[in-house]
């Protein structure tokens, strides 16, 4: 390939490294005051790179990093002038996020907000805004609509970026904009439109028109390269106002603007039920999105021509296939993404296929190497490659000049520290069934007699995948073997294997948890007096419930943000218009308290340790609350830490370390040889 990878000791990547410890890793030092647990100050800090964007002439990034505790910084790198990281915007509000910034021209950025309303015993509403900003740091512009003093209700969403530079204007970008009636009496300047639209904005002036408009059955349209609207997708609600969980599709002609129905669709000759689209191609006048085949999740296209009859372009038989890979300012599709043992990316482009496959090989170890970004004419791409022992390194790569820089770490204060190898096992549930699992071991350990854990994901409509995870490291470099097992229950290996999904077929979802740890005492790998089993959301929930399972098995119990009780997702759900969905999901019947391990409490045999944050909207805080005052009830050995005001990722940096050095010590009280 004759690539040239350049070293990182080159002048202006020294003070690259240097100025993201001072900006990324601060919250890393002001954790260390307040614990001696080392590895934990190490991996609680948050990433130095939590987005990244390259600008269309390819001189310029910028990246949104973690400062100390919960703020966020925005950086902006000029490798056409002295090369230096210069901060242009903050955020230290702890209700709020500052979640990415993209470049909406050469010198204009464009970033969203985001944070969480309510709470102290009130509905939360999340929320987010869109603020244009120059790359120096001046000209702040509210990108989404102002709120109006007599709107009849509250804006939640500021709206979505559907496609830049439309008509080839810099600048320009076309986003969705959510319109809420407002009061016309005793005025005649009252918006009376509701619902969905699409406008066209000036992010240098914040100056809007429409393009299409305000429909309140719309929930999502889609743009083509080209920045018009061909998609939209329509939710069914109830007579309450609640979603169903059905959607109607509907697609334009290229040189029409009527609505035709997507679907019924044909696929290789055969009807399906439907297919999500995600995005479209004008060039081929093709439609991309999702469909069934076989029981797993495939890539389908369908032409917009009026046939609606189209292919499958990829799908497998193990496992689904579950992302779109987009590059460009245009968003263009060039390929799909699925995970068997490791995640892998097929591009339909065999140019750019080969581009990945020859970076992946000349980078040590062959991490896993992804596409972030990219310049205009997409001769300039920035990549973040990483593996299951390093955090990730974002590179820039230019194509003309076949060359690789590595840029900035995302998280510099692993740098040197030695990190557990994650390969995949299986191993057998009490029927037969072979799991599919990951099992990390601490560094140079031989793998037996070692104290171990049992580390279920959240969702349960999720999976765990091979790749870096600061808390599975963390624990391995405190001495622990971790095991993380695919249960049923989980998505990501077909419809046959997520069932009726890990609430309501809870007792198979757990039984798999529990024989994950039987695994490690049968293998030699776990001492039976020193396995826990610890997870965060439904892995939480996971933690818990296998003590009404087995309550011998697990000498300890953490719970981060734990499900609790699942009568309370259903009450939690009523105030929001997917309560249907989630009492459907969850279920109703004996299941329901026999699966509630807040309603088991006198089972637990093994010391508990809970977490949780107080503007969770994934799972409320009261789980938390409640799940420790029944296991004090019962007069079982509970901690409980509360953090106020964070969200259900607890990102804040001082907070994970603190967690972090509470478990560890948690831990090893709990498993003492006696």
């Amino acid at each position: 390939m004759n690539l040239v990878i350049k070293a990182a000791g080159a002048a202006r990547h020294m003070l690259l490294a240097g100025s993201i410890l001072a900006a990324g890793g601060l919250a890393a030092s002001a954790a260390a005051q307040t614990t001696t647990d080392e590895a934990a100050t190490r991996f609680g800090a948050r990433e130095s790179v939590i987005d990244i964007s390259l600008s269309p002439s390819g001189n310029k990034i910028v990246f949104v990093a973690a400062g100390p505790e919960h703020t966020e910084v925005v950086n902006v790198i000029d490798f056409s002038g002295d090369a230096a990281i210069k901060p242009v915007l903050s955020n230290s509000e702890k209700i709020g996020d500052i979640d990415w910034c993209q470049w909406a021209s050469d010198t204009r950025l464009l970033c969203q907000v985001s944070g969480m309303a309510g709470g102290d015993g009130g509905i939360l509403i999340p929320f987010d805004r869109l603020v244009a900003i120059d790359a120096d740091g001046s000209n702040v512009k509210l990108i989404s609509q102002r709120e109006s003093s007599r709107a009849l209700g509250f804006n939640q969403f500021g709206g979505d970026v559907l496609a830049l530079d439309v008509a080839d204007e810099a600048g320009m970008i076309l986003m969705t904009r959510n319109f809420i009636p407002e009061q016309t009496t005793g005025s005649r300047l009252g918006n009376e439109r509701d619902g969905l639209g699409v406008e066209l904005v000036d992010t240098a002036n914040a100056r809007r028109r429409m393009r299409e408009a305000p429909d309140n059955a719309t929930q999502r349209y889609v743009a083509d390269e080209q920045g018009r609207v061909r998609i939209k997708v329509q939710a069914d609600t109830g007579p309450n106002g609640t979603l169903t969980g059905k959607f109607s599709y509907f697609y334009r002609k290229p040189d029409s603007n009527s609505w035709l129905p997507l679907g019924p669709i044909t696929i290789d000759g055969a009807t399906i039920e439907g297919m999500i689209p995600r995005a479209v191609d004008s060039a081929r006048n093709v439609a991309i999105g999702f469909v069934t085949k076989g029981g797993y999740d495939a890539v389908a296209e369908v032409t917009l021509d009026g046939t609606n009859t189209g292919k499958v372009v990829m799908a497998r038989g193990d496992v689904d296939v579950d992302s779109l890979i987009r590059i460009g300012r245009r968003n263009r599709v060039v390929g799909a993404s699925y995970a068997t043992e490791k995640r892998q990316i097929a591009y339909f482009d065999p140019a750019l296929a080969k581009l990945a496959a020859d970076l992946g090989k000349a980078l040590p170890e062959q991490p896993l190497v992804n596409i972030v970004g990219a310049s205009a004419d997409e001769q300039k791409l920035l990549l973040i490659a990483s593996s299951d022992t390093q955090s990730g390194m974002v590179y820039l790569f230019d194509r003309q000049a076949r060359s690789l820089e590595p840029l900035l770490p995302l998280r510099p204060r692993l740098d040197g520290v030695a990190m557990g190898q994650m390969r995949p096992v299986s191993y057998p549930a009490a029927d037969g069934t072979m799991i599919p699992a990951y099992l990390t071991l601490p560094p140079g350990s031989d793998g037996k007699g070692l104290p171990a854990i049992v580390l279920p994901h959240g969702g349960p409509s999720a999976r765990d995948e091979w790749g870096f995870d600061w808390l599975v490291q963390y624990f391995t470099a405190k001495g622990y073997a971790v095991l993380q097992p695919n249960y049923r229950g989980s998505s990501g290996y077909g419809e046959a294997w997520y069932g009726r999904n890990g609430f309501k077929a809870w007792e198979t979802a757990i039984g798999d948890v529990n024989d994950a740890g039987r695994w490690l005492v049968r293998e030699g790998i776990a001492r039976p007096d020193k396995l826990a089993i610890v997870g965060w959301s439904y892995g939480g929930y996971a933690a818990l419930q296998s003590q009404v399972l087995d309550p011998a098995l697990f000498k300890a119990v953490v719970a981060i943000a734990p499900v609790s009780d699942l009568g309370y997702l259903t009450e939690d759900a009523q105030a929001y218009t997917n309560s249907r969905l989630v009492r459907d999901f969850v279920g109703t019947g004996p299941h329901v308290e026999a699966g509630s391990p807040r309603r088991q409490a006198a089972r637990f045999a093994a010391p508990v340790a809970l977490f949780h944050g107080t503007r969770d909207l994934n799972v409320d805080v009261r789980h938390s609350q409640g799940m420790a005052k029944a296991l004090e009830a019962a007069g079982k050995s509970v901690i409980y830490r509360e953090y106020k005001d964070l969200q259900h990722a607890l990102d804040d940096s001082t907070v994970r370390t603190s967690m972090l050095a509470d478990i560890g010590a948690f831990l090893e009280t709990s498993m003492a040889d006696k």
